[in-house]
């Protein structure tokens, strides 16, 4: 059965809405983005001066929003990939076919990503003014992405809930004390470590009410693209039949 866009659409609306309307999700959505943003901001700046980084005030708090927004899209993957494996063959050997069923997961999971990152931008936004709107919520919905897809390929690989979320735990906390603003310049090993650095440097000079080079926007695009592709990925090898 040939499956269009109005199709895939469609599931992928049914994707988001399962996802959404679940009370964790909810409570998620509302409780972490204040209290992330709140208390992390304090810790980034303080880690980043012991450290002798540059993520202090503004910039702090926007980098602590750009965090939320990244671990909830992770966590969310992550949960998602777990949960929808068996029922992402059957919709697959039922007709919708794997590539249809990947592409229906992916925009759920880009509506996912959409969605984390306006909570968490609503949250910067009670606690300071943006100066540079547009830049401010493009390079958190970049930290979005790519988490999204680590929690994808983490749910992929580790199919235990605990050991799965301690893992997106642990990528998180390492990319945080690892990635931009926390020391001075960024090393070769730190941008290994930190999966999101292009992202993150972007959120900085957006905080400190600057403007980005477009080499830099070149280089956060190419980390998102590479996020995405992982994810579709994932989608896809979920939704193939093992028979």
């Amino acid at each position: 059965m040939r499956v269009g866009v109005r199709g895939v659409a469609l599931t992928g609306w049914y994707f988001l809405r399962e996802q959404l309307r679940a009370p964790l999700t909810l409570a998620m959505l509302v409780v972490l983005p204040a209290l992330f943003v709140i208390t992390a901001a304090s810790v980034l700046s303080d880690f980043s001066r012991a450290l002798g980084g540059n993520a202090h005030g503004a910039a702090a708090t926007a980098l602590a929003a750009g965090w939320t927004a990244a671990f909830l899209a992770g966590a969310l993957g992550f949960f998602q990939t777990v949960s929808s494996h068996e029922a992402d063959q059957r919709l697959a050997l039922a007709g919708l076919g794997p590539a249809a069923t990947a592409a229906a997961r992916l925009m759920s999971a880009l509506a996912t990503a959409a969605t984390v990152t306006a909570a968490a931008f609503l949250a910067l936004r009670l606690q300071q003014d943006v100066p540079h709107v547009a830049h401010t919520v493009l390079a958190m919905l970049a930290y979005a992405c790519i988490y999204l897809a680590i929690g994808t390929a983490v749910g992929s690989i580790v199919r235990d809930t605990l050991a799965g979320s301690l893992t997106v735990v642990f990528v998180f906390l390492l990319d945080v004390f690892s990635g931009p603003g926390m020391s001075k310049g960024s090393s070769g090993l730190a941008t290994v470590l930190s999966p999101s650095q292009k992202a993150g440097e972007l959120l900085l000079v957006a905080g400190g009410g600057m403007s980005s080079s477009g080499g830099d926007w070149t280089a956060a695009g190419l980390s998102v693209a590479i996020a995405l592709t992982v994810a579709l990925s994932v989608f896809w090898a979920s939704a193939r039949s093992r028979r």
